[in-house]
């Protein structure tokens, strides 16, 4: 029974790292996308929309915040993530 348990509990460790990696892969491809697609964009805005300042949705900035430091803690905890790599990633995150 201890083995079965071992098996499983690593299975969920590896699959619950390899979600992680691809998501945060799949989050920083369409990032790299936006950022190709946003100079060819800006020509065609208006110069009135183009100046207008910009603030994102407090709770949608909020939820990813929230998310991307659950992540993090998530790959410390299976011991992908240092504590030092952590702390950096959490102040890079939280600004």
């Amino acid at each position: 029974m201890p083995g079965l348990l071992r098996g499983i509990a690593r299975t969920a460790a590896v699959a619950g790292t390899a979600t992680a990696v691809s998501n945060r892969v799949s989050r920083r491809q369409a990032g790299r996308w936006a950022e190709q697609d946003a100079p060819q964009q800006a020509p065609q805005q208006p110069q009135a929309v183009a100046s207008a300042p910009q603030s994102p949705p407090v709770g949608d900035d909020m939820g990813s915040t929230i998310g991307k430091l659950k992540e993090l803690g998530e790959l410390k905890a299976q011991g992908v993530l240092t504590e030092g790599e952590f702390e950096a990633q959490k102040r890079k995150i939280l600004g």
